[in-house]
């Protein structure tokens, strides 16, 4: 069984028991207390661990971008097509022209591909909608998700992912809006878990991203950064200053934002699938967040520009790969560190007063889950003890 709360812990014959849900007891089978129980299932000595947890998704969304996967492939770099109109704005006009009831349609098969590899929690992000009415009609279709699969959803509100065609050359502007009418509509409609902004030479300043910052803060939301994907503008320290729960992405960070990260405990969420899928060359700085203690979490990414995989299995395989992430650290980052990452204390680990959400798996030994490629060995999902 790992990981458990002091690291990734493995249990020879163990056991793992739950009531209403929680675990009461995770650890070897000889030490369990008496229970009266009302179903035994014997896995037959299969691996278990906590469900996983995919903490960085833009997973509702409607259309495709595969068009510019073919410029790409032609040489386009990501920053020519996003300032020719396509990118984000592409994905915004066809969510703008989806309903509700569409996007949770179109949603549901990439949430299945999650769920088929054992994930119990994820995180979605709006910020394909890019106005109140469209960003909070992404938040609301994340939020059906819950009532139409066994899964836990958290929001995170994206308003500053790009600035929308009416707001062209009024990024200010676009800020004044999100600050002062749609992030408070959208946290008192119960829309919001976190706030989240895109810090980059295509997205908003440090300046901006600060003034969205301390509009959440007041309005007592946690905080999320997209930062150093393509430029280092300084969100990473702006972030950690203001005890942000991750800084994402990361491939250029300095000194300065490790020692700031380390400081307020804030997770570094490493991306591999969209390092892989823009061919990126430069490598997130993991041996200097492994010298600082700053927990790596690592996350699917999953969208349609940028990153459009839908398997926690491979984005392991990946972080192992590119950016040499040890078998124990890719676990760890889609389990305990990746609750971390979400705020969420009540899931991550295996042990008593934890959320009884696991995979179990028909594995040999846990490498195998970080080695195989286009390989799922769930043998089943538990969530809350079902």
């Amino acid at each position: 069984m790992a990981p458990q709360a002091a690291g990734l812990g493995i249990v020879e014959d163990g056991l793992v028991a739950c009531r209403d849900g929680i675990i009461v007891h995770a650890g070897p089978a000889a030490t369990a207390p008496t229970l009266d129980a009302l179903e035994v299932i014997d896995c037959q000595r299969r691996w278990i661990t906590p469900g996983l947890i995919d903490c960085h998704t833009h997973l509702v969304y409607a259309g495709d971008r595969a068009q510019e996967f073919e410029q790409r492939l032609k040489g386009v770099s990501y920053e020519e097509i996003a300032r020719a109109g396509g990118g984000i704005r592409s994905t915004m006009r066809a969510t703008r022209a989806a309903s509700e009831a569409e996007l949770v349609a179109s949603t549901l098969p990439r949430l299945d591909a999650l769920l088929a590899e054992g994930v119990t929690t994820v995180e979605i992000k709006s910020g394909y909608g890019l106005a109140l009415e469209h960003e909070r009609k992404q938040l609301r279709a994340a939020r059906a998700l819950e009532h139409e699969r066994a899964i836990m959803v958290r929001t995170t509100f994206l308003g500053a992912h790009a600035l929308p065609p009416e707001f062209d050359g009024r990024a200010d502007a676009y800020i004044d809006d999100i600050t002062t009418r749609m992030l408070p509509a959208l946290v008192g409609e119960g829309l919001v878990d976190a706030v989240d902004a895109f810090c980059e030479s295509i997205g908003f300043t440090a300046a901006q991203t600060l003034r969205l910052f301390e509009a959440a803060a007041a309005q007592g939301v946690p905080i999320k950064v997209h930062a150093g994907q393509l430029s280092d503008l300084g969100a990473v320290q702006l972030a950690a200053g203001m005890k942000a729960l991750s800084a994402d992405h990361l491939e250029h960070l300095d000194a300065a934002g490790i020692a700031a990260m380390a400081k307020a405990g804030t997770v570094a969420v490493l991306l591999p699938g969209a390092f892989y899928f823009l061919r990126d060359k430069h490598v997130p700085p993991v041996d200097a967040l492994r010298a600082a203690g700053v927990p790596i979490a690592i996350a699917t990414d999953s969208n349609p520009g940028t990153s459009p995989l839908t398997s926690p299995l491979m984005v392991m395989n990946l972080a192992a790969t590119l950016f040499r992430l040890t078998v124990d650290e890719c676990l760890l980052g889609v389990t305990r560190n990746a609750s971390r990452a979400l705020g969420l204390s009540d899931r991550g680990t295996l042990e008593p007063g934890k959320r009884c959400d696991l995979a179990i798996w028909d594995i040999d030994r846990p490498a195998e889950l970080a080695y195989r490629i286009g390989f799922n060995p769930l043998h089943a999902r538990v969530w809350g003890g079902a």
